[in-house]
């Protein structure tokens, strides 16, 4: 790696994670690219490399294992090989609602969308405070604010948490931003074999969604809700009354 701002991105070889790759390497930083197939981020690298002359590193990792986690918690931590942003992006769809689900799945799911963004925001979080710069973005989702199954409820967990950080961190000249992301058009739907609901307007462009929670991390903003369709939406939500809430994610269950 050279001199260059270094960002670790976990979930890096898809999605909304190869849309901050992108446009991280664009904006002069080198990568750490972390996700669970190697090929798939040796291609992301030689791509980065060949369009934007940014060196990669790859950290093929299963984020449910422990050990596998550790590791790229060790790297966050690295004080000679510093990182000055990370990104926690892993994910994956749960198909299921919770009681018709496995268990298993639902363990990983925790695993990947709560434990892995402690573990790293942890890591990360002391190493660049005892630098006194750095950026940590929490992928959430706009499905925080609604009461829709587990995982509603983890990344409601992964907003206030973020903003929770965001305080701890105040003053140290390190930052933390949730990203409260809506529908986006990427290949996790396919991926996950999930139709698109909602209206097309609802969709999102990644390059937007991604340049406008960059943006928003400029301006020191530590919820970002790119899109003027979910910034109505997340307004309205967070004045509703809960029972109001419960019961528009009732109604959308059913027309499912």
């Amino acid at each position: 790696m050279t001199s260059r701002p270094v960002a670790l991105v976990t979930g890096a070889s898809a999605g909304i994670g190869r849309e901050f790759v992108n446009q991280l390497a664009q904006r002069g930083h080198d990568l750490v690219l972390v996700a669970r197939d190697r090929g798939r981020l040796e291609e992301v690298a030689a791509e980065l490399k060949r369009t934007y002359a940014a060196e990669s590193e790859i950290l093929v990792a299963d984020l449910t294992d422990r050990q596998a986690l550790q590791a790229v918690a060790d790297r966050l931590g690295d004080g000679d090989r510093p990182v000055d942003v990370l990104v926690n992006n892993a994910g994956f769809a749960l198909r299921r609602s919770f009681l018709r689900g496995d268990l298993a799945d639902e363990e990983a799911a925790f695993d990947v969308f709560v434990r892995a963004v402690l573990v790293l925001s942890h890591a990360a979080g002391r190493a660049m405070r005892d630098r006194r710069r750095g950026t940590i973005i929490n992928v959430s989702s706009v499905a925080g604010f609604l009461a829709s199954g587990s995982y509603s409820a983890a990344k409601a967990w992964v907003t206030s948490f973020t903003e929770g950080l965001a305080m701890e961190l105040d003053g140290s000249g390190v930052t933390a931003t949730a990203l409260c992301a809506g529908f986006t058009n990427t290949e996790f739907q396919e991926r996950a074999g999930l139709s698109k609901p909602g209206p097309g307007f609802m969709w999102l462009d990644p390059a937007d969604l991604v340049a406008g929670c960059l943006s928003d991390v400029a301006k020191g903003r530590v919820v970002s809700v790119p899109g003027l369709q979910y910034k109505a939406i997340v307004g309205l939500l967070s004045v509703a009354p809960r029972p109001l809430v419960r019961r528009a994610a009732k109604v959308a269950r059913r027309r499912r």
